[in-house]
């Protein structure tokens, strides 16, 4: 599902943050806290916030109150 480009995002169901698939962040993540969205939207309505360091753009906006669910 991730090589055919369905699954676009990965997230830390520990720490509920979400980003991209190729961020030097979400690759340190232990395998066990991994879990995978289709969308960015999907994520937010699971309750996940993006990363700092892949979505940096969209972490600024949910960190000033501009992203929600």
């Amino acid at each position: 599902m991730i090589h055919s480009g369905l699954i676009r995002f990965g997230g830390n169901v520990k720490l509920k943050i979400y980003g991209m698939l190729n961020c030097s962040s979400g690759k340190r993540m232990k395998t066990e806290y991994r879990v995978f969205f289709n969308s960015a939207d999907e994520a937010r309505k699971a309750g996940y916030r993006p990363c700092g360091n892949c979505l940096r753009k969209e972490y600024k906006l949910w960190k000033n109150g501009f992203i929600w669910k």
